[in-house]
């Protein structure tokens, strides 16, 4: 397993945060119901959102810290994903990164 760790900043509250990842998986799951074959996310406290994910066979699991003031992304993915180690961080940055500046 590799690791991929990723931090996005932000100016939202704890709350919002929470609200706006929880809506997003539920939007992923309808969305890539057809390439994801388990999406499990459990608030495991206050502040941390645990995934397991299967892609295509492959099991990728994460935290999501959600700390004041950012986003602390922490993902185990197989190493035959890492080699697309940097599109799955662009991904991420573009697709959480808007996600927390998106209005209310």
């Amino acid at each position: 397993m590799k690791s991929l760790d990723i931090r996005i900043p932000h100016g939202l509250d704890q709350q919002d945060v929470r609200r706006r990842l929880d809506g997003a998986v539920d939007h992923a799951r309808r969305e890539y119901a057809d390439k994801v074959t388990h999406l499990d996310a459990v608030w495991e406290s206050e502040n941390c959102l645990a995934l397991e994910v299967v892609v295509l066979g492959m099991e990728i699991d994460g935290t999501v810290m959600n700390d004041p003031g950012a986003l602390v992304i922490s993902i185990e993915m197989p190493g035959m994903l890492s080699m697309f180690a940097g599109q799955i961080r662009s991904g991420i940055e573009e697709r959480i990164g808007g996600l927390l500046k998106a209005p209310a």
